[in-house]
């Protein structure tokens, strides 16, 4: 099982292990429900872990914009497991989205240090 808390600002984050080409690092990610993909990371991060680019890959944002975004390819800690995900490269903070979360069981507690909880489907 994953455990994360809910924010003050009612956003529901996680740890995760990104496992990169030299190191490994643990990171507070979001949950976002609107984002379909695997999981989005900062420049900074993606430079630090030295993971490797690619390609290109466009994406339509949450206002309907669709912008070309710089495409990644790492591995994550998810269940003890180490899987491999593509990652695009972002301007905001790190997201996990519906595809990472795809065959599991998501549980919020939404109140200011409410738990989440991700489960694996059987």
């Amino acid at each position: 099982m994953i455990i994360g808390k809910i924010t003050d600002n009612q956003e529901a984050i996680i740890e995760l292990e990104i496992v990169g080409l030299s190191r490994r690092e643990n990171i507070e990610v979001v949950i976002d429900t609107g984002f379909d993909g695997y999981l989005t990371l900062p420049i900074d991060l993606i430079n630090h872990l030295r993971l490797r680019r690619a390609g290109r890959r466009h994406a339509i944002l949450g206002d309907g914009n669709i912008v070309a975004l710089e495409l990644y390819r790492t591995k994550v800690l998810w269940h003890g497991e180490e899987r491999e995900v593509p990652v695009l490269r972002t301007d905001g903070g790190p997201l996990v989205g519906m595809a990472l979360l795809k065959g599991n069981r998501v549980i919020l507690d939404v109140v200011t240090d409410g738990d989440v909880k991700i489960d694996i489907l059987s």
